[in-house]
C-alpha cells in the first residue's frame, strides 16, 4: 500500500482531507429541493464506491509487501468490528449534520458540529495514541470551543435580525421574537457522535502486541464504508418517517430524482471518502512522517473553515447581516484558525 514517508507528504494528505471534508456538502446544496433523506442513499453509494477504488489502487500498490486484502485477512474480528462500528457511528452523525445544514446552512452547522467533533476527537485520539505537544493539542482544542460558542451567537443574532425585519415588513404573522434553535441542537448532537467515530476507527487500526493484527488505513476505510452503506438503509428510513423538518418521505420518492441529483449524491460521497482515507493514511504514518491520529484528525477538521468560506462567499448564507453579526463571524473565523494552527504545529514541538 502507498504510505507517506515524509512530514510534508503527510501534511499534504491532511490538507486534502480538510478540503474534501469541507467541500462535499456543496453537492447536497446543489441538488436543490431534493430531500436530504433521499440524497443520502446516493451519498452512501458514493462512499462505498470510492472506498473500493482506493483500496484496490493505492491500497494495493507500493513496496511494503502488504495490500488491502492482506490486511483484512490478517486482522482480527475485533478490528473488523471497530472499523464497521466506526462507519455506523459516523453515518448517524453525518445524517444529523446534513439535516442541520438543511435547516441552518453550512456556515452554522459545520462550525458547531465539526468544531465540537474536533475537540472530542482530538482528546480521545490523544488518549489512545499520543502524538504532538499536549499543550498545543489541548490548548488548540480549547480555542476551538470559543469559536463554536461565537458561531452559535452569530447565528442567533442573524436569525433575530431577519425575524425583526420580517415583523417590521409585515411578511410574518408572528410578532414573537424567538429563534428556532433546531439547527444548533442537531449540530451539537452530530458533533458529539462525529467526535467519537475516529477514535473507534483507531481501535481497529491499533495492533495489539502478541495478539490480533490491526487494519491498515485502506482496509479499514473499506470496512468503514461498508458500515456507512448498510446503516444508511436503517437511518434514512427512520428520518423519512420522522423528518427533522417537512413532511414524511416515501422510499419510492427516491426514483423521482433526476440524473443530476443522483449524480451529485454519488460525487459527494466519493469526495468525502477520498478525504477520509487520506486522513486515515496520514494518521498511520510512521517515522519522520508521523503526526499521530489526534493531529491528523484535528487538522482535517479545518474543513470547518473551508465550509464556512463556501457558505459565506458562494451561498451568501449571511447576506445582509449587520455589523454585530459580521464582527462575531470574524471572531469565530480567527479563533477557529488559531486553534487549528495550534493543533497542526503540535508535532513540531514534541519534547
Amino acid at each position: 500500500m502507498v504510505l507517506p514517508s515524509t512530514y510534508f507528504v503527510t501534511l499534504m494528505l491532511m490538507l486534502l482531507s480538510m478540503i474534501c471534508w469541507g467541500s462535499w456538502a456543496n453537492t447536497q446544496k446543489l441538488s436543490g429541493k431534493w430531500r436530504f433523506e433521499l440524497f443520502y442513499f446516493d451519498y452512501a453509494f458514493g462512499v462505498f464506491l470510492g472506498a473500493i477504488v482506493l483500496a484496490f489502487t493505492f491500497g494495493t500498490m507500493g513496496y511494503d509487501g502488504f495490500a488491502t486484502i492482506d490486511d483484512i485477512m490478517k486482522a482480527g474480528k475485533h478490528q473488523d468490528l471497530y472499523g464497521f462500528l466506526g462507519g455506523v457511528v459516523f453515518n448517524l452523525a453525518n445524517m444529523l449534520l446534513v439535516a442541520a445544514i438543511s435547516v441552518a446552512g453550512l456556515s452554522v452547522a459545520f462550525p458547531i458540529a465539526i468544531g465540537l467533533a474536533l475537540v472530542i476527537g482530538v482528546v480521545l485520539n490523544y488518549v489512545i495514541d499520543p502524538g504532538g505537544n499536549p499543550l498545543l493539542v489541548f490548548g488548540g482544542a480549547g480555542v476551538v470551543v470559543i469559536a463554536i460558542i461565537v458561531d452559535a451567537l452569530a447565528y442567533q443574532a442573524y436569525s433575530m435580525q431577519k425575524l425583526t425585519q420580517a415583523i417590521r415588513a409585515g411578511t410574518t404573522r408572528s410578532t414573537k421574537k424567538s429563534v428556532n434553535l433546531n439547527g444548533i441542537l442537531l449540530s451539537l448532537v452530530s458533533g458529539v457522535l462525529m467526535g467519537s467515530f475516529f477514535p473507534i476507527v483507531q481501535l481497529g487500526v491499533y495492533r495489539e502486541p502478541g495478539n490480533e493484527a490491526g487494519l491498515g488505513p485502506y482496509a479499514i476505510g473499506l470496512i468503514f464504508a461498508l458500515g456507512v452503506l448498510l446503516s444508511t438503509f436503517v437511518f434514512s428510513l427512520f428520518f423519512m418517517n420522522l423528518p427533522v423538518h417537512g413532511k414524511p418521505v416515501s422510499p419510492f420518492d427516491y426514483f423521482t430524482g433526476t440524473v443530476r441529483q443522483h449524480s451529485l449524491g454519488i460525487i459527494g460521497g466519493m469526495i468525502w471518502i477520498v478525504g477520509t482515507v487520506s486522513n486515515f493514511v496520514a494518521a498511520s504514518a510512521q517515522g519522520e512522517a508521523r503526526v499521530g491520529p489526534a493531529v491528523s484528525y484535528g487538522l482535517g477538521q479545518g474543513a470547518t473553515m473551508v465550509s464556512v468560506l463556501w457558505g459565506l462567499l458562494y451561498w451568501k448564507e449571511f447576506a445582509g447581516s449587520d455589523s454585530r453579526v459580521k464582527t462575531l463571524l470574524a471572531i469565530m473565523f480567527v479563533t477557529f484558525l488559531i486553534g487549528l494552527t495550534m493543533v497542526s504545529v503540535a508535532p513540531l514541538f514534541v519534547k
